[in-house]
């Protein structure tokens, strides 16, 4: 009785270590990713700009962090341009920029400094102005859900998280390694945040700064149907849940 004992066992530890290291399966690493609502994790860095202490560095500000699979590489270096590019637009509403790779500081340096000597579209002497972390460690990465098995075991997917005065998560975009952001984009959705929070209205679909925003509706259908035939100068509505008004560019928040 033993004996089948004790050769089940080795059995079961046999398998255990083939499955382990010969056919080269490890147990899968749960990738953890903040959602929106949440608070940003906290997080100490060496960066371009010398050290981040997050949050404690950004009271009262709000914070785009993102992610780049790599230094010296094409895609990277025409989203840096682009954010260099609008980084006036961000600091005006109050937003600063965390670029992340996991390449060295003295890489990110020469990254820079090479940016700097480019040309592409209508974009030259790009100053990367705005810190980019040297997460060697991966450690911010992992914080953010930013390393992806099935991706890459040593890269960050491009991430980007849009994170408000609070702290919040508010926005998260992801793109593979292939596809370059949408800065225009990234920027269109943090000033459809702000005007969300100042004037408690919505967006629709390819909302841009000066168009019509949605008013809430109500919740029981015949309010709403109600409200609909009530409608006035100040607003319109297409059908009786759905209901509009204007916000001129002028009115679109400041800061």
């Amino acid at each position: 009785m033993k004996h089948h004992l004790h050769k089940s066992l080795i059995t079961a530890l046999t398998a255990i270590y083939l499955t382990l290291f010969c056919y080269g399966e490890t147990p899968s690493e749960t990738v953890t990713i903040p959602l929106i609502g949440d608070t940003a994790p906290s997080f100490k860095a060496i960066s371009t700009r010398g050290t981040i202490n997050f949050p404690e560095d950004y009271w009262d500000t709000w914070v785009i962090l993102f992610s780049h699979p790599a230094d010296f590489t094409p895609v990277c270096t025409t989203e840096l341009m682009s954010f260099a590019d609008l980084e006036y637009k961000f600091k005006e509403l109050k937003c600063e920029l965390i670029g992340l790779s996991e390449d060295g500081l003295n890489s990110h340096i020469s990254w820079i400094k090479d940016i700097k000597e480019i040309k592409y579209k209508n974009k030259e002497n790009a100053n990367i102005d705005f810190p980019v972390i040297a997460d060697f460690d991966m450690a911010v990465a992992k914080k953010f859900g930013m390393i992806q098995k099935n991706a890459s075991n040593t890269k960050a997917v491009r991430a980007v998280f849009i994170i408000d005065r609070k702290h919040k998560i508010r926005t998260i975009f992801y793109y593979p390694e292939s596809v370059g952001r949408n800065v225009q984009e990234i920027l269109r959705t943090l000033i459809a945040l702000q005007v969300n929070d100042q004037y408690t209205l919505s967006t629709p679909a390819n909302w841009e700064p000066g168009d019509d925003v949605v008013i809430p509706t109500h919740q029981k259908k015949e309010d709403a149907i109600s409200f609909f035939h009530s409608q006035n100068e100040d607003y319109y509505c297409p059908t009786w849940f759905f209901c509009l008004k204007k916000l001129p560019l002028e009115k679109v928040v400041k800061p």
